[in-house]
C-alpha cells in the first residue's frame, strides 16, 4: 500500500501542474500575425510631354543611274580604240571618245560631195555678181570660208527670188544637203560620251566589225544617281517633299543628302509598296557605285500633339503601363505612326504621365511600383 501511494502522489502532482498551465495559457492573448509587405517594383520610366512630334520614314534602297544608255552602232565598220579603254569598269569624262568606227570611206564620199557642191557654187557666183552685185559679197565670202576639214555652215538666205532660182538650177541646194547628210553620217563613226560616267558592259571590242544596229555596250551616268526606295503605301502620305533626305551607306559612316524627285503611281502587287526616287547629291570623298545599298531617313510631316515612345513599352499593340500614386495602371493608347523601334501616340496619354518604358512580365494593374526616371544621356535616377 505504501509503495502505491509513493507512485501515485508524483503523478497526481504532474497532472495538476499540467492542468494549471493549460488554464493559465488560456488567459494569454495571441500576438497578431504580421503579413509581410511586398516591396514596390522598380521600373524604368519617363515623364510624358505631349507636344508637336516630328516623324521620320526609314527605308533601304538600291542606287541606280538615272541615265543608263545602251550604245548601238548606226553605221558599219571596224571598231577602233577611243580615248578610254572600252572595258567594263572604265570611267570617262563628258566629251571623251569611247569608240571610233573606221570612217575612211564616208570621209572620201563627203569630200567628193563637197567638191561637187563648191563646183556648183562657183558656177553660179559670176551670174550673181553681174545681175545682183549687192548680194555678191555674201556668197563670195561663203564660198571662200568652205574647206574640206570643217563642217559646212548654213547657207546664206536667198532673199531675192531670182537668186533662189539660180541656186536651184545649178543644184546648189541639192548638193549642200547631200554633203550635210554625209557629215552627220561621219559624226556617227565616233561614239562620244554625253556625260561623266562609267562603262557597265561591252558587247564588242576594238578590232571587231560593227554593223548597223549592232549593240556595242552600255554606259551609265555617275552625275545623276537615284536611290529607289520601296515604301508601304501608308507611308506615302507622311512624306514631306520640301525637306532633304538623309542618306547613309550601311558599310561606312559616310552621309549624303538627297531630294525626292518623283513617286511612283502604281503599287507593286507582291510587296504592296510604291517606289520613291531620291536624287543623290554627290559629296567629295564619298565613292558611289550603281547597285550599292543606302539607308534613307525621309522627314515626315509632324504630329501636332503627340509623343514618341519605345515599341517595347507597348502591350498587345494597344495599351501601356504608367506609374500613378505608387502603383501600376493600364492606359489604352491610339497609335498614329509606327517606326521600326518606336511608335507615335496622339491619344491615351496626358502631359506629366509617368510611362513605364521597359518590358514588364508577370505584372498586373494595381501592383506597387517605383519609377526610375530616365535622364538625358540614358541614365536613370
Amino acid at each position: 500500500m505504501k509503495k502505491r501511494i509513493f507512485y501515485i502522489i508524483p503523478l497526481a502532482i504532474l497532472a495538476a501542474g499540467f492542468i494549471i498551465m493549460q488554464l493559465l495559457a488560456g488567459f494569454k492573448e495571441e500576438p497578431a500575425r504580421r503579413v509581410p509587405q511586398k516591396p514596390p517594383k522598380s521600373v524604368i520610366s519617363k515623364v510624358i510631354r505631349m507636344a508637336e512630334t516630328p516623324t521620320t520614314i526609314t527605308a533601304l534602297g538600291k542606287l541606280t543611274s538615272s541615265q543608263p544608255v545602251q550604245l548601238i552602232s548606226e553605221v558599219s565598220g571596224v571598231l577602233q580604240s577611243g580615248d578610254v579603254a572600252f572595258k567594263p569598269g572604265s570611267r570617262f569624262r563628258r566629251g571623251a571618245t569611247l569608240l571610233r568606227i573606221d570612217d575612211r570611206q564616208v570621209r572620201l564620199a563627203l569630200n567628193s560631195t563637197k567638191s561637187d557642191f563648191l563646183n556648183a557654187l562657183a558656177g553660179v557666183l559670176p551670174e550673181i555678181k553681174v545681175e545682183f552685185p549687192s548680194h555678191a559679197a555674201v556668197w563670195q565670202n561663203y564660198f571662200d570660208a568652205c574647206d574640206f576639214q570643217s563642217p559646212l555652215s548654213e547657207l546664206p538666205e536667198a532673199q531675192n527670188r531670182k537668186i533662189k532660182l539660180l541656186l536651184t538650177r545649178f543644184n546648189v541646194y541639192k548638193l549642200y544637203y547631200a554633203a550635210r547628210d554625209l557629215e552627220i553620217t561621219l559624226e556617227k563613226h565616233s561614239i562620244v560620251a554625253p556625260f561623266d560616267g562609267a562603262i557597265v558592259s561591252t558587247a564588242l571590242r576594238s578590232g571587231s566589225t560593227a554593223r548597223n544596229g549592232s549593240v556595242l555596250g552600255e554606259v551609265i551616268s555617275l552625275q545623276d544617281l537615284e536611290l529607289e526606295l520601296p515604301l508601304p503605301a501608308a507611308d506615302i502620305v507622311w512624306i514631306d517633299r520640301t525637306r532633304p533626305v538623309e542618306l547613309h551607306a550601311r558599310e561606312s559612316e559616310d552621309s549624303l543628302t538627297g531630294r525626292i524627285v518623283r513617286i511612283g503611281g502604281s503599287v507593286d502587287q507582291r510587296s504592296q509598296t510604291l517606289p520613291v526616287y531620291v536624287a543623290v547629291t554627290p559629296s567629295p570623298g564619298v565613292a558611289l557605285y550603281e547597285g550599292m545599298f543606302l539607308e534613307a531617313r525621309i522627314p515626315g510631316r509632324p504630329v501636332a500633339t503627340g509623343t514618341e515612345i519605345p515599341r517595347r513599352s507597348l502591350y498587345e499593340e494597344r495599351y501601356v503601363y504608367i506609374v500613378e500614386n505608387g502603383r501600376l495602371q493600364q492606359r489604352t493608347v491610339h497609335i498614329i505612326r509606327r517606326n521600326p523601334e518606336t511608335v507615335v501616340i496622339d491619344r491615351g496619354l496626358a502631359d506629366g504621365d509617368t510611362l513605364v518604358t521597359e518590358l514588364l512580365q508577370g505584372v498586373s494593374p494595381g501592383m506597387p511600383a517605383q519609377a526610375r526616371l530616365i535622364r538625358a544621356g540614358g541614365d536613370t535616377e
